[in-house]
């Protein structure tokens, strides 16, 4: 049942076919408090992605929160955390993530 007449020939229209609700794309089902999007940004930059986000979260039905992590990264550690074991350097590469090198071997003796 393909349609092309008058002004706006060049688009194919199908006219009432699908029109009882059936489903024709997929979509994403989300938990509450589920994370949607994370971002990882130098510090100048935070308030020009939480304005993205927040111009971002209109796309999308329901409520929708922005929070900045105090986290370092998408780390587990906290800024301050994070650079003490990088001064220590008890940190090793993993990917987008890092390891940190606990202390082992030999208890001191007291």
């Amino acid at each position: 049942n393909k349609m092309l007449s008058c002004a706006g020939a060049d688009r194919l229209q199908t006219g009432m076919r699908g029109a009882f609700g059936k489903p024709t794309g997929t979509v994403a089902r989300v938990d509450i408090n589920q994370i949607l999007f994370s971002i990882r940004t130098k510090e100048a930059a935070i308030p020009h992605a939480i304005e993205a986000f927040r111009r971002a979260k209109y796309k999308f039905p329901g409520r929708q929160k922005i929070q900045v992590s105090l986290k370092w990264g998408f780390t587990k550690f906290s800024k301050e955390e994070y650079l003490k074991y990088k001064a220590e350097d008890r940190f090793l590469p993993d990917g987008a993530n890092i390891k940190l090198i606990k202390p082992k071997g030999p208890l001191a003796k007291p």
